[in-house]
């Protein structure tokens, strides 16, 4: 799920550059990254049609994106994206609320596949304030701007993006790989199969909040391609406060977030699709019973920073557990703690060691749903033996020297991870299963 990556430079937060007298007014960066995973043999009492299958499998991503950012006058800047991805997931992808690769999406193909990632104007107004400096990146041409400001965003992006910023847990490129962590597990956001969408937010900054809105469009189909255009019937909203808690880590002020998401789109109910296949004796199947309706939940973060790129995190999130997966993970419930740390312990300041565990759950009608028979977008064994589903991942990431070219300095990782996986598709007759992984990640 490319669209997963917030494509805005990891490395900036690891190794800042110095503070330019005139920011450019235009940014050119790129990236590339490559997943090779291996899946050994598991054990398995029975597989349905959206199991994972049970044989030791290999699966590989690789994708590559370009920014060209130009800045259009004082506090506006817009922004290309410009995007490749090819690979080959585990079992089409399915089998799993936590997918061990955030880079690959449903459709994945061996063929490079190229599209249009992002393409957003941005405006921020300065309301006043003391001045603070906003680094260019990736997506960001930076400056100088007011502690108080409105920032304003339209076109296309990802939602993850904006929301739910987790400096340890978030892009796949750099931090952990399983869909558990890119963000809440429960919001189902609003996302084409890529993870991109088209739409608008609103965010107003102070010193020490900030809070964000915003409206995007929804896949026409669940996690379709194609965008709904129609954002008057059909859309994803969230909003979400972040602020410091009084509360202080080494690193500094504990910091806090919130968000509620709701989402019109047109669903299947377990509900409805348990109450046809009573009447008509069939299998039940939510592509039967779609209609308008409302999925709604929430996300509540905790970050506590213990360097200037080091830290802790939770996570817990929950939907409404109604309507089946519309556009991300098929997950109703979930907590996640975890936390990037660096090197500088045994000499290597600029790598970084990462571990987390979530805990993902169903609703009951969910449940009940994949017990008659039914089949969500990304699991169904045909039937249940319900558990959560628990996932442990870890890796490390080796940062390689900085080298030196016309177009700037090349900045490359290395990463080796492993994921363990317990109760995978939240059955309790499948499993454990274990995967481990190699990365490659360049950036300038």
């Amino acid at each position: 799920m490319a669209g997963c990556a917030s494509g805005f430079g990891a490395f900036a937060q690891s190794a800042p550059q110095p503070e330019a007298q005139d920011p450019p007014r235009v940014g050119l960066h790129a990236q590339a990254t490559y997943i090779w995973q291996v899946k050994p043999a598991f054990n398995a009492a029975y597989s349905g049609p959206n199991s994972l299958s049970p044989l030791r499998e290999k699966s590989y991503s690789f994708t590559t994106t370009g920014d060209l950012g130009l800045r259009l006058w004082d506090g506006a800047q817009v922004h290309l994206n410009p995007e490749g991805a090819l690979g080959v997931p585990f079992s089409n992808l399915l089998g799993a609320g936590g997918i061990s690769n955030g880079e690959l999406a449903r459709g994945s193909s061996t063929v490079l596949l190229t599209y249009r990632a992002r393409l957003f104007f941005q405006q921020r107004i300065n309301l006043g304030g003391d001045l603070e400096t906003v680094d260019a990146d990736f997506n960001e041409l930076g400056g100088k701007f007011n502690a108080r400001r409105w920032t304003f965003t339209i076109g296309s992006f990802s939602l993850l993006d904006f929301f739910d910023n987790n400096p340890y847990a978030k892009d796949p490129r750099e931090h952990f790989t399983n869909w558990s962590f890119l963000t809440h597990g429960a919001w189902d956001f609003a996302a084409d199969a890529r993870g991109y969408t088209q739409g608008a937010i609103a965010e107003y900054r102070a010193p020490g909040w900030s809070v964000r809105a915003g409206r995007a469009m929804q896949p026409r189909e669940s996690n379709g391609l194609a965008l709904d255009g129609a954002l008057s019937l059909h859309y994803g909203d969230q909003i979400e406060v972040e602020g410091d808690l009084p509360l202080t880590a080494p690193g500094g002020p504990v910091r806090g977030r919130a968000l509620l998401f709701r989402n019109r789109i047109q669903a299947g109910s377990f509900a409805d699709a348990l109450a046809l296949g009573r009447v008509s004796g069939a299998v039940p199947d939510v592509g039967l019973v779609r209609r308008d309706q409302t999925k709604t939940g929430w996300g509540l973060t905790l970050e506590a920073p213990l360097s200037a790129d080091s830290g802790v995190f939770l996570r817990v999130s929950r939907n409404s557990g109604n309507l089946e997966t519309y556009a991300f993970a098929e997950i109703d419930s979930q907590w996640a703690l975890g936390g990037q740390f660096t090197g500088a312990s045994w000499g290597r300041g600029q790598d970084r060691l990462g571990i987390a565990y979530a805990v993902n759950g169903l609703s009951q009608a969910h449940r009940a749903y994949l017990a008659a028979g039914g089949l969500g977008f990304f699991v169904g064994d045909g039937q249940i033996n319900y558990a959560t589903e628990r996932v442990f991942e870890t890796y490390y990431r080796l940062t390689l020297p900085e080298w030196g070219t016309r177009i700037g300095k090349i900045q490359t990782a290395l990463s080796a991870g492993f994921q363990h996986i317990s109760n995978p598709g939240y059955n309790r007759d499948r499993g454990p299963l274990t995967t481990y992984t190699l990365r490659w990640h360049s950036e300038f």
